[in-house]
């Protein structure tokens, strides 16, 4: 069995959330939201809020769709925003050019609308992580088995799905430090394809030991 040099990691986190500089009381607003909030804001308003999707019984995942849809009665541009799927994007950037396409073409076509005030107003947040290593570290696969299984929620959904942002929605902590510590690119390549938009944090979980299990079994 491999052992890395270079150990991974395994850190607590708790999220303090920030409000941002922009707020939207229109669409117009929304809009020009999109445009200027930072790149963590976009990522904490559509996949910071995949941590709460499974436990809601009607709406989007989507902040901005559930604002458009909830404070905007704006059912048809929520829903077009809603379709967005943010598995098909590479970058923050590119999942924020079609939000503000999106979101541009209604204004254009609907300019009284667009100037409606919303029930509510919507304010752009991000997160900021703090962070507390968690005092265990893996070399081997065995090891970074045995701390997978002792996550808590918040420190998997970190490694597994808030360092996307830090890694440009390339990969994430576990898949980098399996490609490039221990040289398992297809099991990296194979957790980094567990789907993270239909699968519970347990279930994404699940997934990942058994395909950890898979690759021992081949040693």
């Amino acid at each position: 069995m491999k052992t890395a040099e270079t150990p991974f990691d395994f850190y607590a986190v708790a999220h303090v959330t920030r409000i941002g500089n922009q707020v939207a009381g229109t669409l117009a607003e929304l809009l020009a939201g999109l445009e200027h909030c930072s790149d963590a804001s976009i990522f904490h308003h559509t996949y910071q809020t995949l941590g709460t999707h499974h436990f809601l019984t009607e709406g989007f995942s989507n902040d901005f769709a559930q604002w458009v849809l909830a404070s905007a009665n704006r059912s048809e541009l929520a829903e077009q925003l809603a379709v967005l799927d943010i598995r098909d994007y590479l970058s923050i950037a590119g999942l924020r050019s079609d939000l503000r396409r999106v979101v541009a073409d209604y204004c254009a076509a609907q300019p009284e609308l667009a100037r409606q005030t919303a029930l509510e107003r919507f304010y752009f947040c991000e997160d900021v992580e703090v962070l507390v290593p968690l005092g265990f570290t893996a070399r081997t696969l065995e090891e970074f088995r045995h701390g997978l299984e002792r996550l808590s929620h918040a420190s998997f959904y970190f490694h597994f799905i808030s360092s996307r942002l830090r890694l440009h929605l390339q990969t994430n902590d576990f898949s980098l430090w399996l490609m490039t510590s221990l040289g398992l690119d297809t099991l990296a390549n194979s957790i980094n394809r567990i789907d993270i938009y239909t699968n519970t944090l347990d279930s994404a979980r699940a997934k990942m030991l058994r395909l950890i299990d898979r690759e021992r079994r081949k040693a």
